[in-house]
């Protein structure tokens, strides 16, 4: 049972690296002055091959990690507490 919570936990802690490089590799929402007015242009070819980009690709890995980042520490905080 160590075992298993010490591989978790290193497990977790790679995650939480991973999770947060994911996310400091993203550019920013801000769209600035232009993208107020326009109201962001979801018509161009970046808008509609939006998963295709390397932001839409970031956002996927995100969403992943996150996942798993939730589920890790549901585990280790109620299984191994």
């Amino acid at each position: 049972m160590a075992t298993l919570k010490m591989v978790c936990t290193i497990v977790h802690i790679i995650v939480a690296v991973l999770l947060t490089v994911v996310v400091l590799m993203q550019d920013g929402k801000d769209a600035g002055l232009s993208g107020t007015i326009a109201g962001g242009n979801s018509d161009s070819f970046f808008g509609k091959n939006r998963g295709r980009t390397l932001n839409g690709i970031l956002e996927k890995w995100t969403a992943i990690l996150a996942g798993l980042f939730i589920v890790l520490s549901v585990v280790l905080a109620v299984v191994f507490k």
